[in-house]
């Protein structure tokens, strides 16, 4: 009679101890920033003996790279609706939403990247030239040919990113100042929802999209 394997048992609790480990991650480098950092209090946050840390990952330096390498690819994911067959509207609606609710339930991947990129972005710079570029120039022309083929009015694809960007990603990073001017402990979930239909009616609007 064979023995059932433990490998697939293995590797759940590998998958599950590496998942609390960068959410942990991202909530200590956002509060603390990189140098601040240790991997002890990552440990304690993570409710993991510090080796494991050590284990999966190497070094501080190694997951903080893991940390900001799974923020781009989670936050260039929705960006696959972009694509030439797609109805504008519905493709936009849908990347903006997917775009404020990760700022909504990760705040932290949002603080850690935009901290890496205040100072320079020198663990992240090499994708920010190399995949990142790429995708924008990619999905940049699929809005380039909506205009040609008249669905959309004339507009800076590339500058429409770095628009759509800074909307959705503010309620992230600056979360601290929308909570003072709207007299907030926490955003409650209609602040979020209001949030989102103005971010969406404001790009549906400017891309000429509205009604």
């Amino acid at each position: 009679m064979s023995t059932p394997s433990r490998e697939p048992r293995k590797g759940q609790i590998r998958q599950a101890n590496e998942a609390a480990i960068l959410r942990a991650a991202e909530q200590v480098f956002a509060r603390t920033g990189f140098q601040g950092a240790t991997m002890a209090e990552i440990a304690e946050v993570a409710g993991l003996p510090k080796a494991n840390l050590h284990y999966y990952f190497g070094n501080k330096r190694d997951l903080y790279q893991a940390v900001l390498d799974g923020v781009l690819a989670d936050w260039l994911d929705p960006t696959d609706a972009l694509v030439p067959e797609a109805d504008p509207r519905e493709a936009l609606t849908h990347y903006v939403r997917r775009k404020m609710a990760l700022s909504r339930e990760r705040p932290d991947a949002s603080r850690v990247f935009a901290n890496e990129l205040l100072h320079g972005a020198p663990v992240v710079g090499q994708a920010l030239r190399g995949h990142l570029r790429t995708m924008v120039a990619a999905k940049a022309a699929v809005i380039d040919g909506w205009i040609a083929a008249g669905r959309l009015p004339a507009i800076d694809s590339t500058h429409l990113f770095f628009s759509l960007w800074a909307m959705t990603q503010t309620y992230a990073d600056f979360d601290v100042q929308i909570r003072a001017v709207l007299d907030r402990d926490t955003l409650t979930p209609e602040d979020h929802a209001r949030a989102e239909a103005h971010v969406l009616g404001m790009v549906l609007k400017g891309c000429g999209l509205a009604g």
